[in-house]
């Protein structure tokens, strides 16, 4: 067996960098944004919006969270949840109606990813953001005490 000089062993090796090639192209991404986006409130897999830009599974979920930073799942679950606030804010639908409306499978999961995404529950949020919403309607409570 050869025996290394000492200073062999703790030579500085340079850490190899990453390109940051193998996204999706412009054109590609632009086609399943939109795809998603049209179709929101349906049940989306990622198979079809792979074959949608004439890739295999693999490489359509590598590329896309190359070029997003997330993945399709994280993203759409993104836009569900965008999709969500701004019915909850505009509507008065709702939360179950919300739910269906933005391709969540039901009212429970829909609050379950709204809270993790958030930090708060859906309901509490529009009382939140209703409060805070210029000319709002005061509660009850404030009213109440207005008047005595």
């Amino acid at each position: 067996m050869a025996h290394l000089p000492p200073h062999a062993l703790r030579a500085p090796i340079a850490p190899s960098r990453k390109t940051a090639t193998g996204g999706l192209s412009p054109w590609r991404e632009n086609l399943v944004k939109q795809l998603i986006l049209e179709r929101l409130g349906e049940p989306l897999e990622v198979s079809e919006l792979a074959r949608a830009c004439a890739l295999s599974r693999s490489h359509f979920s590598r590329a896309f969270k190359c070029s997003t930073g997330l993945s399709p799942q994280d993203w759409i679950r993104g836009q569900r949840i965008a999709r969500a606030k701004q019915l909850i804010l505009d509507t008065d639908l709702t939360l179950t109606r919300i739910s269906l409306e933005c391709g969540f499978c039901d009212q429970a999961h829909f609050c379950h990813m709204f809270t993790h995404s958030e930090g708060i529950g859906p309901f509490a949020w529009r009382c939140r953001m209703l409060r805070a919403r210029p000319g709002s309607i005061p509660q009850a409570s404030e009213t109440a005490a207005r008047l005595q």
